[in-house]
């Protein structure tokens, strides 16, 4: 069983401005796995062909039965809802094809159940309140839920949306986001 930190960073509209700016500032050796959970549903992701050269780390497209390694970035593919069984990545069909996405959610929820480690979420610029409904979770596992600081966010629906929950530990600008995540991993070390 793998038990390093994994960090969901769950966004939508005007989410890569807010990915760019975390991977810029993220060392990448912290031992840790990000993921990104993106909105998009409608074409292929271009984010594993947009974001490598913001980050030291390798950036893959997620695909069935892919393990999970930490000092890696990972990102969802279009239209798959995600989840994860303790070893690797388990792809499912969208469970909601029609109006606002909850893979945030789905996503989030698979991890309190079935990751051993560290569980960070991170909820970024994005329409709607995808992700907001598994906070409780995260902190009911010992988990640690950032929302992006609303007035950085072009969006800020789904990071208000999270600030709602009232199951928010930190509200901070992305760049103060990637600082928090290295403390918390240096801290697991």
């Amino acid at each position: 069983m793998k038990n390093f930190p994994i960090v969901c960073v769950g966004g939508s509209a005007g989410g890569l401005d807010a990915y760019i700016r975390l991977l810029k500032n993220l060392p990448p050796d912290m031992g840790v796995a990000i993921v990104i959970v993106n909105h998009i549903t409608i074409m292929p992701t271009q984010l594993h062909e947009v974001l490598p050269p913001y980050s030291k780390m390798p950036v893959e497209l997620i695909s069935e039965n892919m393990g999970v390694e930490p000092n890696h970035v990972y990102i969802i593919p279009a239209n798959r809802d995600l989840h994860v069984d303790g070893e690797v990545f388990q792809l499912r069909p969208i469970s909601k094809p029609r109006g606002w996405p909850d893979v945030i959610t789905v996503f989030l929820k698979s991890l309190t159940q079935y990751w051993d480690g560290k569980l960070i979420a991170v909820i970024v610029s994005g329409y709607d309140g995808d992700g907001a409904a598994a906070l409780r979770g995260i902190k009911e596992v010992g988990g640690i839920t950032i929302a992006q600081k609303p007035d950085t966010a072009s969006q800020p629906d789904m990071p208000e949306s999270a600030i709602d929950s009232g199951c928010i530990d930190f509200v901070l600008s992305p760049e103060d986001i990637a600082k928090e995540i290295g403390r918390i991993a240096q801290a697991q070390a």
